[in-house]
C-alpha cells in the first residue's frame, strides 16, 4: 500500500498541477485569447497532439507544467493571425483574470477536497473549546531520537509544584497561553529557571511558582543535543476536537477552516526562507524539522505513508494544504510567478492613470527585458532551492511515523 500511496500522491499532484494550467487555458479562451500550448511537464517532448491551434503535451520533468499563450508580453511575437488573440491586446483585467485562472483553481481543489472530507470524514470543529487543560503531570525526561525520549521517573517538576489534572492553563509570567504549546516553546527556553503559571481550579484562579526541569533536546536544524526547559505537563484531550458535517452545514464550516489554513500557508511562506538552513544541515545528517519545508518527492512519499496508515482524510487534507500553498506561492509579486506578472499588468495600469493626470496617452507595454536579470535570479533560487530540498526528500525525508 505504501508504494501504492506514493503513486497516487503523486498522480495527486501532477492532476493539481495540470488544473492548474487549465485554469489558465479555460479563462485564456474564454477571452478569446489563443492557447498555442498546453503541457504537463517540462523539458523534451514525450508525447504530444494537435487540437485546433492548440497542442496538447507531457513533457519529461514532471516538476510542473505551462500553458502558452499567445502574446503573453510584448516580447512574445505573434503573427498576423495570432495579433487579435493576443494576451497583451486585450484589456489588463482580462489579462489579471487570466493569469489568475491557474491561482483561482488551486484555491478551488483545495476547498472542493475540504468539503468532502467534512461531509465523510471530519474536519477540526471550529467551534471547539482548544483552551489549553492538563491532562496529566508525567517526569521529564531526554530525547534519545527524533521519535523516541529516554525513561525517567518521579511526579515532574509541574506535579511536584502541586499543577493538578484539569486544570486551566492561563499565563506563564504574565503572558497568555492561548495554545498548550505556547506553555511547551515558552518554557523550552527555560531551564533552570522558575517561573510563575497562572490556571483556574474549580472555577478559582491559582497562581503556581514551578521550576522548569533542564532536559536535553535535539535541535531540528542541526542534530545536535541541546539543552532545554520542559515541565512534564500532558495536554488533555480536546472535546470534538473533529467534525462531521451534513452537506449544507460543511459549507460556511469548510469555508471557516479554509481561512484557518490559508492563514497557516501563509505563515509558511513567510517563515520558509529560515527553514532552508536546516533542509541544507539535514543534508549532512542533522535532524529533519517535520515541519519544514519537502519538495514533490517528500510528499509523495509522506502521502504514502497516510495511505499505508489507512489515513485517507490525512491524505486528502495534505492534498488540499499543497493546493493551498500553490496558489498562495504563485500569489507572490516576483517574476517568474503568476503573481509577478498581475504585479507588471498593475503596474502598467498605475503607470498609465498617472500619464492621464498629466494629459499623456498610455504608455507602451512594459519592458520585460529589463525584468529579465531578475526573473532569471528568481528562477534559480527557485531550482536551487527546489534541488536541495529534493536532496534532502532522498536522503534524509521527513517520517512522520518512524
Amino acid at each position: 500500500m505504501g508504494a501504492l500511496g506514493i503513486v497516487a500522491f503523486a498522480l495527486a499532484i501532477a492532476v493539481s498541477i495540470a488544473l492548474h494550467e487549465a485554469g489558465h487555458m479555460f479563462t485564456a479562451r474564454a477571452f478569446g485569447m489563443r492557447v498555442r500550448r498546453y503541457f504537463i511537464g517540462f523539458g523534451p517532448t514525450v508525447w504530444s497532439t494537435t487540437k485546433g491551434n492548440t497542442e496538447y503535451g507531457i513533457a519529461a520533468l514532471p516538476f510542473g507544467g505551462f500553458c502558452d499563450i499567445a502574446g503573453m508580453t510584448a516580447m512574445d511575437p505573434v503573427t498576423p493571425d495570432e495579433a487579435p488573440h493576443a494576451m497583451v491586446n486585450k484589456p489588463a483585467w482580462q489579462r489579471v483574470a487570466v493569469l489568475s485562472g491557474g491561482i483561482a483553481m488551486n484555491l478551488l481543489i483545495g476547498v472542493v477536497i475540504t468539503y468532502f472530507v467534512a461531509i465523510f470524514s471530519g474536519i477540526p470543529n471550529p467551534d471547539a473549546d482548544f483552551t489549553p487543560r492538563v491532562g496529566e503531570t508525567v517526569c521529564v525526561a531526554d530525547q534519545v531520537d527524533a521519535q523516541t525520549l529516554g525513561e525517567c521517573s518521579g511526579p515532574g517538576p509541574a506535579g511536584q509544584a502541586g499543577v493538578r489534572s484539569g486544570d486551566t492553563l492561563v499565563a506563564l509570567d504574565g503572558q497568555e497561553l492561548e495554545r498548550f504549546a505556547d506553555l511547551r516553546e515558552a518554557v523550552a527556553d527555560k531551564p533552570g529557571e522558575t517561573v510563575t503559571l497562572d490556571v483556574v481550579r474549580d472555577g478559582q484562579p491559582m497562581t503556581i511558582d514551578l521550576t522548569v526541569g533542564e532536559v536535553e533536546r535535539i535541535d531540528p536544524r542541526t542534530g545536535e543535543q541541546i539543552a532545554a526547559g520542559a515541565v512534564g505537563i500532558v495536554a488533555a484531550p480536546v472535546e470534538d476536537a473533529v467534525k462531521a458535517y451534513g452537506p449544507a452545514e460543511a459549507v460556511p464550516a469548510t469555508l471557516r477552516f479554509t481561512g484557518q489554513m490559508l492563514r497557516a500557508t501563509v505563515d509558511g511562506i513567510v517563515s520558509f526562507p529560515g527553514k532552508i538552513p536546516g533542509v541544507v544541515a539535514s543534508i549532512f545528517g542533522g535532524e529533519r524539522d517535520i515541519d519544514g519545508p519537502v519538495s514533490v518527492i517528500g510528499a509523495s512519499r509522506t502521502g504514502g505513508e497516510l495511505a499505508e496508515q489507512n489515513m485517507w482524510s490525512a491524505f486528502w487534507m495534505m492534498l488540499a494544504s499543497l493546493n493551498f500553498f500553490l496558489a498562495l506561492f504563485n500569489l507572490v509579486p516576483l517574476p517568474p510567478l503568476d503573481g509577478g506578472h498581475i504585479a507588471v499588468v498593475l503596474y502598467e495600469k498605475i503607470r498609465d492613470a498617472l500619464r492621464r493626470l498629466r494629459g499623456l496617452p498610455p504608455g507602451p507595454p512594459a519592458n520585460y527585458e529589463k525584468l529579465m536579470p531578475l526573473t532569471y535570479a528568481m528562477a534559480a533560487l527557485l531550482l536551487g532551492v527546489g534541488v536541495l530540498v529534493m536532496a534532502a526528500d532522498v536522503v534524509n525525508p521527513v517520517r512522520i511515523f518512524g
